[in-house]
């Protein structure tokens, strides 16, 4: 009997796994919106390094603007004698130490002598007075530098034909002061600094603007037609920029000086009553509103003034909203990117030592910044991201 017949079997093709689904990338937009969201800008600088779709959408411009418009940049130190890091306690300590170790700040790697006369958007203002002054004419050279590249320009001298027009020739000059313009980060890669000469009959403004490499007059006005021409003659104090205007406190009198650099016009602003002597800082209050600081006089305390601004109209009365104890008595030193600086002695059991703090305007919170060797001084904050997010062609 022959054997039953096996069926045969159709041939299995061998299977071909179905190709697995990659999530879709995710778009550049929803990408953008995730790292505004964090708050760190050190991890932020981590997330750069992921990969290079994340650091080009990082690096961009654009992006920086919007990041930086949510989150201030670090408080770092103050320029004092040297670059001072902020100091433990305070929470940026750990990254102050590591760009203390930098020697970016010495700035041995410009000719000659400098020192430092403004900070603004990283970038340092230094002036080199000459030893000479030329035709009665006192012009200090001018450098701005990044310190975290050690990157620098050596600003041209204002020409003498510019200064011949402004007329300042004529008229003894009694001060110079140059400081930078804020960029409000709308592009990194320019700059413009200001130089305020002060003569005994006028003020004269120069701009330099680094797209141009060029200085140019601003604006010009009299003493007279500010009515600030009596005796016993005019001091300001240091410069506050706030809405696109500068600010100088004149001693001994209850007004402020404006230079609105938009208008280049100069005007005047008045104080309170019995701010004749009184050291004031102005500030952002948010909502249009100007704010000031006011130190009582014992120093053991800020009055804090708000004020409403009209557009083509004066400043309606200042209203003070609120008292603020200091942590010892104090002086007002300098103030930038929503902070005001101030110097005390502050007494322990072993010692006694003078120190900075800071206090922010939005929350009103005091810090301890660090230790200083000088009481009487006027300090320029540093503020920095990492370098990768402070792109700066000097």
């Amino acid at each position: 009997m022959a054997p039953p017949v096996q069926p045969v079997l159709p041939r299995l093709e061998a299977t071909v796994a179905p190709p697995t689904r990659q999530p879709p990338p995710l778009a550049d937009e929803i990408l953008e919106e995730i790292f505004l969201r964090i708050a760190s800008p050190a991890d932020l600088a981590r997330a750069s390094a992921a990969c290079v779709s994340f650091r080009r959408l990082i690096a961009d411009p654009s992006f920086l603007r919007r990041y930086r418009s949510i989150h201030r940049p670090l408080l770092l130190g103050i320029l004092c004698d040297g670059f001072q890091p902020a100091e433990a306690p305070h929470p940026n300590a750990p990254a102050a130490r590591a760009l203390a170790c930098a020697d970016g700040f010495i700035f041995d790697y410009l000719p000659g002598r400098w020192q430092h006369c403004d900070v603004c958007d990283g970038r340092v203002l230094l002036q080199c007075i000459p030893d000479d002054e030329k035709d009665g004419v006192y012009f200090p050279d001018l450098a701005v530098c990044d310190p975290l590249s050690r990157r620098y320009l050596l600003l041209p001298p204002i020409p003498d034909d510019l200064v011949a027009s402004a007329q300042v020739q004529e008229h003894k000059i009694r001060f110079f002061d140059a400081f930078l313009v804020p960029s409000g980060h709308e592009e990194e890669a320019s700059f413009k600094v200001i130089g305020r000469t002060h003569c005994t009959e006028k003020l004269v403004v120069f701009i330099f603007s680094s797209g141009s490499s060029r200085w140019s007059v601003g604006t010009s006005t009299s003493w007279v037609d500010l009515s600030l021409n009596t005796p016993p003659g005019i001091i300001l104090g240091w410069p506050h920029y706030e809405y696109g205007c500068f600010y100088w406190k004149v001693n001994w009198r209850n007004r402020l000086l404006k230079l609105d650099i938009n208008r280049m016009e100069f005007s005047t602003v008045d104080l309170p009553p019995d701010h004749d002597e009184r050291d004031v800082v102005i500030v952002e209050a948010g909502e249009g509103r100007l704010a000031m600081l006011s130190l009582i006089r014992n120093g053991t305390a800020v009055d804090y003034y708000t004020i409403m601004q009209n557009e083509g109209e004066r400043v309606n009365e200042w209203l003070v909203e609120n008292v603020i104890p200091l942590p010892c008595r104090c002086n007002f030193v300098g103030a930038s990117e929503g902070y005001i600086f101030l110097l005390g002695v502050q007494k322990t059991q072993d010692t006694v030592d003078a120190v900075c703090f800071s206090l922010e305007i939005k929350t009103l919170k005091i810090e301890r910044l660090s230790s200083i060797k000088y009481l009487y001084v006027h300090v320029h904050s540093y503020f920095g991201f990492p370098p990768f997010m402070s792109p700066r062609r000097i």
